[in-house]
C-alpha cells in the first residue's frame, strides 16, 4: 500500500512540474492543482493509513487515526481552492488584455527585438 501511495505522489508531482513548465496558462493552473493534490496525498498518508479506526482515542478502541493530518489536508484543500480561483482570474484578465494565453519568456523577447530593451 505504501509503494502505491508513494508512486502516486511521485507521478502527480512529476506531472505537475511538467505542466507548470509549459508556456500556456491553462496547463500551469492544472499543474499547480496536481502539485497541491500530491502534497495533500503525501500529508494524508503521513498520518498512518488505517481503516476502521476512530479519529478520537477512547477507552473501547485499541488504536486511533491521527486527526491532525486530516485537519491539515482539509485546510490545504480550502487554501488551494482559493489560490486556484485567484490564478484563474489573473489568467483570464491577462487573456482578455492580450488576446492570448501564452506566457511570455524574456529570452524570446530579447531574440525578437534583437537584444534591445524596450
Amino acid at each position: 500500500m505504501e509503494a502505491l501511495i508513494a508512486s502516486a505522489v511521485g507521478l502527480m508531482t512529476a506531472a505537475g512540474i511538467y505542466l507548470i513548465l509549459r508556456l500556456r496558462t491553462f496547463p500551469v493552473i492544472v499543474g499547480l492543482s496536481m502539485l497541491t493534490y500530491a502534497v495533500n496525498v503525501f500529508i494524508f498518508a503521513s498520518g498512518r493509513l488505517t481503516v476502521g479506526l476512530p479519529p478520537i482515542l477512547d477507552s473501547t478502541a485499541s488504536g486511533y487515526t491521527d486527526p491532525l493530518t486530516q485537519a491539515l489536508v482539509l485546510t490545504a484543500i480550502v487554501i488551494s481552492f482559493g489560490m486556484t480561483a485567484v490564478i484563474v482570474m489573473m489568467a483570464l484578465g491577462a487573456f482578455l488584455s492580450t488576446g492570448s494565453d501564452r506566457i511570455d519568456d524574456a529570452a524570446e523577447d530579447r531574440a525578437e527585438t534583437g537584444g534591445r530593451a524596450e
